[in-house]
């Protein structure tokens, strides 16, 4: 589980309540965090009571009913609905996932919806991932070749090398591992973070990038790679089953063999 902590506020209170029709019997309690930086002094937690028979399965099916049914003013992003594009990463019964993907059968009781936490929040449950995005940007995230490409086809890989890249590619930028990493909460200035430090692991292991040895000096940093200390929120939390810690000590491990001999 990972513990949810409010983005710069001082408390949250209670908000409204809003009632499922008449004559519904298969009640469920979204209990569900609003915030308006405009307009708002503190977030609030509102409670939509929904009738199940006439929901989807899924935590994003009731987002998406309580909007166009209930409360039009209610702010959260989703695209896919797959589990692909990682637009609907949220914070549901105190774990970082993606709503399209998490099964209300999964979760007991009152349904918890809180936006990823320790990040600005833009409105309700939309995080402000600027910064995030900024140091994605900052690792070079496309394949560096200086080398001429080969005259009328693609740039080749073996079997073999195709496989390194196997738990790297898929995933989605949700950055629910960075979110969930005690690490990045304090340092995220400085700090790349789970999700961005995989992603420059995925072109590390990249047959067909040359930039190996440009890409592991500008890691080599005190706070860009080694503020991560091996908690593992963000290996738990990975709603596509992928292991951002693991990929961090193969990078630690790629700087100090380069080391060796020199």
């Amino acid at each position: 589980m990972v513990e949810f902590r409010l983005p710069k506020h001082s408390r949250v209170i209670k908000g409204k309540t809003f009632k499922a029709p008449e004559g519904s019997a298969n009640i469920r309690k979204f209990q569900v965090y609003r915030y308006n930086p405009d307009s708002d002094q503190n977030p609030r937690v509102d409670i939509y009571e929904l009738n199940m028979d006439a929901c989807g399965p899924m935590v994003l099916d009731a987002l998406i009913k309580i909007k166009n049914e209930v409360d039009s003013t209610l702010t959260f992003r989703r695209s896919c609905r797959e589990g692909v594009c990682g637009s609907c990463a949220m914070n549901v019964d105190g774990t970082n996932t993606l709503s399209c993907i998490k099964h209300l059968d999964e979760i007991k009781g009152d349904v918890k919806i809180y936006p990823l936490p320790h990040m600005p929040v833009v409105k309700d449950l939309v995080p402000d991932l600027s910064v995030a995005y900024a140091q994605y940007e900052s690792i070079k995230p496309w394949v560096q070749n200086d080398d001429p490409a080969p005259e009328g086809q693609e740039r080749l890989q073996s079997t073999e090398e195709r496989k390194k890249l196997d738990g790297l590619w898929e995933c989605v930028l949700c950055f629910c591992c960075t979110t969930s990493c005690p690490s990045y909460w304090w340092n995220s200035d400085r700090y790349l973070g789970p999700a961005t430090l995989l992603q420059s692991y995925r072109f590390i292991q990249d047959s067909r990038d040359t930039k190996t040895d440009e890409r592991l000096k500008d890691l080599e940093d005190p706070f860009k790679l080694y503020r991560c200390h091996t908690i593992m929120n963000c290996t738990n939390t990975c709603p596509k089953g992928l292991n951002p810690g693991q990929a961090i000590g193969e990078i630690k491990k790629k700087i100090a063999a380069s080391k060796i001999g020199k």
